[in-house]
């Protein structure tokens, strides 16, 4: 999660549009998700749903909006992290899942100080996270979306060493293997580090990278996933012009420069650009 735009659990936000075309139909041999797309257009629009620009296949929103028409349609859920605003349903309700630190106050995240970080250390704590987020995964399956996608896998490494890489991907596991439950193809979110793990041994279908392009990550992400990769440039970060990103060879077919709060095309700071 390097530049994930403020997500409000009772707005629904998200939208990344995946392009369909050339999409087959019915189970892979290798994965049994053979619908993913591997070219077209997405669009990511964590800061507001929008009619996504014409062109676009893919949309990517929020667990507590409707897919965009006409596209390939991936669900937002905070799998690792709690929802800003979200606080009190998990400290009254569930408690024990927030990783707390030697004083028992909350962890958050320092980045996003209104994120919570899930506690992903033990398998009783893990089931109870799984029992919360169930209600978005069966929500965004309900609703007609394609796939869902679970932000913040690499909380462990914002937890002071409280959290364990395995300790995350256990949770990962049993996530992707709800959302296969619900019929949704699950993505992984960012996290480069692990390889060829996410997709053998958690189970991933394809993954949401922001700015692999700018941090020199594609290659690790295409090495495991293929041409099943999304990735989204924020126009604040990005050197020379549009085209030097998409001319590059190494960058992934469906690549989108958006602008780093994701806002409207309303809004005067809205940026959208495609390869």
């Amino acid at each position: 999660m390097r530049a994930r735009s403020l997500l409000l659990s009772t707005v629904g936000v998200v939208a990344v549009v995946i392009g369909v075309a050339g999409c087959a139909s019915g189970p892979a041999a290798d994965d049994g998700w053979t619908n993913l797309p591997t070219s077209g257009v997405p669009d990511y629009q964590l800061g507001g749903a929008y009619t996504p620009p014409d062109g676009v296949t893919i949309v990517e929103r929020d667990s507590t909006a409707h897919p965009a028409d006409g596209t390939y349609s991936i669900c937002y859920v905070n799998g690792f992290q709690t929802q800003p605003g979200d606080g009190p349903l998990w400290l009254d309700d569930h408690p024990d899942a927030v990783l707390r630190d030697a004083d028992g106050a909350p962890v958050s995240d320092p980045g996003w100080p209104d994120e919570m970080l899930l506690d992903t250390t033990t398998a009783a704590k893990r089931s109870e996270i799984v029992s919360v987020l169930a209600t978005d995964v069966a929500r965004c399956a309900d609703r007609g979306f394609d796939a869902v996608e679970f932000d913040n896998l690499d909380s462990w490494t914002r937890s002071d060493g409280a959290l364990t890489r395995s300790g995350n991907l256990a949770l990962a596991a049993a996530l992707v293997d709800l959302g296969h439950e619900h019929g949704l193809a699950v993505g992984q979110k960012n996290t480069p580090q692990l390889g060829a793990a996410g997709r053998e041994r958690t189970g991933f279908d394809f993954v949401v990278a922001e700015e692999c392009v700018t941090y020199d990550e594609c290659g690790d992400y295409t090495e495991a996933y293929g041409d099943r990769v999304i990735d989204v440039e924020y126009s604040d970060d990005t050197d020379g012009p549009w085209s030097s990103v998409c001319s590059r060879d190494d960058r992934p077919a469906m690549t989108i420069l958006r602008d780093r709060d994701l806002v409207t095309p309303s809004d005067d700071g809205y940026v959208f650009e495609h390869c």
